[in-house]
Formats: structure tokens, C-alpha cells, sequence
């Protein structure tokens, strides 16, 4: 089941890269697709969104909580 989560910052493919690493590095066995259009990120697994709020954060982004 994947959960959709609005991150702002995100302006390049670079700062994609980053917050996909920064999640994964955080819960390994997450599937993490970002689209840079929408500043969404989809985060396939069992991972607590608090766990992506604190990844997102310390990759530098600010988390904007679940997506609409």
C-alpha cells in the first residue's frame, strides 16, 4: 500500500534524488517514487509518516504532510 505525501522544495531532479535516498536510507525496504510536478512522494511499505516526515526534513525539504 503506498502513501502519498506532499514535499515542498523540491525544484530538480537532484532534490528528488535526495529525498528518495533520504527515505530509503531511513526504511530500506520502502518503494519511493517522487514527482517533481506535483511535489509528491509515494512511499510504498509499511513505513510510519512520521519516519518520512523526520527523512524528508533532514534531507533539507519541508514535509507537508499526507497528499489530497
Amino acid at each position: 500500500m503506498a502513501d502519498a505525501y506532499k514535499v515542498d522544495g523540491m525544484t530538480c531532479s537532484g532534490c528528488a534524488r535526495s529525498v528518495s535516498n533520504a527515505i530509503t536510507r531511513a526504511a530500506p525496504d520502502a518503494a519511493v517514487t517522487v514527482d517533481l510536478a506535483t511535489g509528491t512522494v509515494l512511499v510504498d511499505g509499511d513505513v510510519p509518516a512520521e519516519v518520512v516526515r523526520q527523512a524528508v526534513e533532514a534531507a533539507g525539504f519541508d514535509f507537508g504532510g499526507p497528499a489530497a
